[in-house]
């Protein structure tokens, strides 16, 4: 895989294309556990390593897989890698796993993870494949995370709620002190539809700005290389 190549991906799936702010896809996890920070992230990365793994087994068997039952195949695959992320979940993080619950499961039918398998890895090598799975679930925690943070911390104040279940001995931060009631709005349901609408807003006039920016100021077209040897044709001897 080139260099530039790493490149596209990684843009499009960290920033152009991505999965829950450009494509909207799994808006149900997004809004269902970005009620605090660690709880978002942790649901972010087992989906990260759930992509990378089912880009690359679904790449490496593309050839082998019939094309007329490959969605039944590609679901199959995927309940199997999710199945052992539980089961990883459940052996060694098991409070968060309490916390977590069903959505675990429910990676499987995740509609980021079906579309990364069809629309790319189908497709493509593997290294690129893994890449692409890698890079779309590193935009979707990088989403989470930030949903997760702004709407505890607005809710009670606090960040990285939770995170002793992660790291032992550790405590969350409390950022705006004892006295802060709390917003409860930003921790129910409507108060995820509020800060994903305005997250989106936020996306969608940077990226506009961004845009009008490249139009305004278009890139150079690289130099011409000289010929082999050195030698300009034409020049004089």
């Amino acid at each position: 895989m080139s260099a530039q190549q790493f490149r596209d991906i990684a843009s499009n799936g960290l920033w152009k294309q991505n999965t829950g702010l450009a494509q909207l896809l799994g808006l149900c996890p997004i809004l269902a556990v970005s009620t605090s920070m660690v709880n978002a992230t942790s649901l972010g990365l087992a989906t990260v390593v759930a992509m990378a793994l089912s880009n690359l087994v679904v790449a490496s068997l593309r050839n082998f897989i019939p094309y007329e039952i490959r969605i039944p195949v590609f679901i199959l695959i995927i309940a199997a890698l999710v199945t052992v992320i539980d089961l990883l979940f459940n052996a060694y993080l098991h409070s968060l796993y309490l916390v977590l619950g069903i959505f675990i499961p429910l990676i499987v039918t995740n509609c980021i993870v079906l579309a990364r398998v069809e629309a790319y890895a189908a497709k493509n090598d593997p290294v690129a494949s893994t890449v692409d799975g890698i890079m779309m679930g590193l935009g979707l925690v990088w989403v989470l995370a930030l949903l997760g943070g702004v709407r505890e911390l607005l809710g009670s104040g606090t960040l990285l709620s939770g995170i002793e279940m992660i790291i032992p001995g550790t405590s969350a931060l409390n950022v705006f002190g004892d006295d802060y009631p709390g917003f409860l709005l930003a921790i129910l349901p409507p108060g995820a539809f509020f800060a994903l609408g305005c997250l989106i807003a936020a996306y969608n006039a940077i990226k506009a700005r961004l845009d009008a920016s490249a139009r305004r100021h278009p890139q150079a077209p690289a130099a011409l290389e000289p010929p082999p040897g050195g030698a300009v044709e034409g020049a004089a001897g």
